[in-house]
């Protein structure tokens, strides 16, 4: 592996571990320490915020709730894109393929943020209902996120499966008589699934950016509940107090996760192109 994909990987799992085992290292995110922006110390690693919490504890705690809204996210995005694309893909060129392209290009062309304005501004920022059916905040960012991410995934899955339709195997299972749904979901999405999954890997990355970007402005994780975004939301009134801490260790951890994500993603896609070449 080269030296950009030990960086990612490193990053990476500095990010993982501070989301799966900093929560259960550190305190009640939200208990009182009795100081207020206190620095960085012994007592206190990230030091604590203006309402006496120890931001170590927030910080590990709104880690693991950012990595599990962009892996709900990733994963409600692919449940929906993978068969949609390798429909697309199966019968590419047909009216199937046409209908399914021009809605995933609607869906395309509607900015995220905006989307989540409007979805923000019927439903509220709590808990909603659909019927009998709750929806929690953090529901909400996980659809919201997943929705902008299936055209995405459906286009590299159309594309995989253009090119996969087009191998021998394929006419000779059509020419035993094998039936479409078996070709498609047996054999056609065995090797679709690489490529995805390499995509999905790299939108992690764009899930946490996303969900923090949400948090920040007020439309995603709401207080006391932390995430990366509203506690750097939170910390913004209070850089000119020389509360450096409060807002730069947040951010950091956002732009480890991005670009470790990033870096081991696009390592991963880099190994599985030289695998496919041999």
């Amino acid at each position: 592996m080269s030296a950009l994909t030990w960086t990612g990987v490193v990053l990476l799992l500095l990010f993982v571990l501070l989301a799966v085992l900093g929560p259960l290292l550190a305190g009640a995110p939200d208990a009182r320490t009795g100081r207020t922006l206190a620095a960085p110390s012994a007592e206190h690693l990230f030091g604590t915020d203006h309402l006496q919490r120890d931001l170590f504890a927030r910080t590990a705690e709104g880690a693991r709730v950012s990595l599990l809204v962009a892996v709900a996210a990733v994963a409600f995005g692919l449940l929906v894109a993978v068969p949609a694309g390798l429909v697309a893909g199966y019968f590419g060129g047909r009216r199937i393929d046409d209908l399914i392209m021009r809605v995933l290009e609607a869906l395309q062309a509607l900015p995220l943020f905006v989307f989540a304005l409007f979805v923000i501004g019927v439903t509220g920022t709590g808990d909603s209902h659909i019927g009998p059916v709750p929806f929690s905040a953090t529901a909400k960012v996980v659809i919201l996120l997943g929705v902008g991410f299936i055209p995405y995934f459906a286009r590299v899955a159309r594309s995989a499966a253009l090119v996969e339709v087009q191998e021998d195997y394929v006419d000779a299972l059509r020419v035993i008589g094998v039936p479409r749904r078996r070709i498609i979901a047996g054999e056609v999405l065995v090797n679709v699934l690489p490529p995805v999954l390499v995509q999905a890997f790299l939108w992690l990355g764009v899930a946490i950016f996303a969900e923090s970007a949400l948090s920040f402005l007020g439309l995603g994780i709401q207080p006391p509940r932390p995430s990366l975004g509203n506690i750097l939301g939170d910390a913004t009134g209070y850089m000119l107090l020389g509360a450096w801490w409060y807002s730069i260790i947040p951010g950091l951890v956002i732009l480890v996760a991005t670009v470790g994500f990033n870096l081991a993603g696009d390592g991963l896609g880099d190994a599985l192109d030289a695998q496919g070449h041999r």
